[in-house]
């Protein structure tokens, strides 16, 4: 039996990761990633019907399985994966002095180790034969910025961005590596950070193009996935209204 190719989105069950595997839908076989059953099943309802999806049910928090559970599931399913879009994420806004290990484990273990992980895993010639050929990481504009509380969570998406910069280098030219850099979309993950009339006043108040949305950061990555950005590899790709060249709030 011929081996179908899909694209395995990471978080998609909710947030950019949900809009993002809907989106692709439309072009690609997808594979929903994530750990709620229920929610993945809603995601897949809303997904293009004229093509086959799959759902890999796991909790990408739980490291030492997660190779063996992405090659038993490919095994399993007798599919290949030709691209791999990160969006699963964990964010807590922490100041400095309630910092702790827990905190930076559980932030880097989803946000960057996890995402390693799974590029060495799709990358094993044995077990994917060479179709993997693209790879975006969902980072955050605060990758190259800086904001109170934000520590843990901008150290992990500076560490995804340093990740994808020596992939991209590493498997040119068969696989192409990008990031892409939203502002603040509201998502189930961000949501409490939303709770704050006045911070949200002055969030909107410095988006020069007004807040943005899943659909947002979507649309760029199915774009970096396209044969339309063939070109393109190891950048950073800000999508975020222009937030970070507003100087002037």
């Amino acid at each position: 039996m011929e081996q179908a190719a899909y694209i395995l989105v990471t978080g998609a069950s909710s947030g950019i990761g949900k809009g993002t595997a809907i989106r692709l839908s439309a072009d690609y076989s997808v594979i929903l990633a994530g750990r709620d059953r229920a929610r993945l099943e809603e995601t897949l309802s809303a997904c293009d019907k004229d093509r086959n999806h799959l759902i890999w049910e796991y909790d990408l928090a739980d490291l030492p399985d997660l190779e063996g559970s992405l090659e038993r599931f490919i095994l399993e399913n007798n599919c290949l994966i030709s691209g791999f879009v990160h969006s699963a994420g964990y964010f807590k806004m922490v100041p400095v002095k309630m910092l702790s290990i827990a905190l930076f484990q559980n932030t880097f273990n989803i946000n960057v180790i996890a995402a390693a992980l799974i590029v060495k895993t799709l990358t094993k010639k044995k077990l994917n034969q060479g179709a993997l050929k693209n790879i975006v990481f969902i980072s955050s504009n605060i990758s190259n910025f800086g904001a109170k509380a934000f520590s843990a969570y901008s150290a992990s998406k500076s560490a995804v961005d340093g990740l994808m910069r020596s992939l991209a280098v590493e498997l040119a030219p068969a696989v192409r590596v990008n990031s892409v850099l939203p502002g603040g979309i509201r998502t189930a993950m961000t949501e409490h950070t939303y709770q704050d009339a006045e911070l949200v006043a002055r969030m909107y108040a410095v988006y020069p193009l007004g807040p943005g949305s899943a659909g947002d950061i979507a649309g760029t990555v199915r774009f970096l996935i396209s044969e339309d950005a063939r070109w393109i590899t190891g950048q950073q790709l800000v999508v975020d209204g222009g937030r970070t060249i507003n100087i002037t709030g």
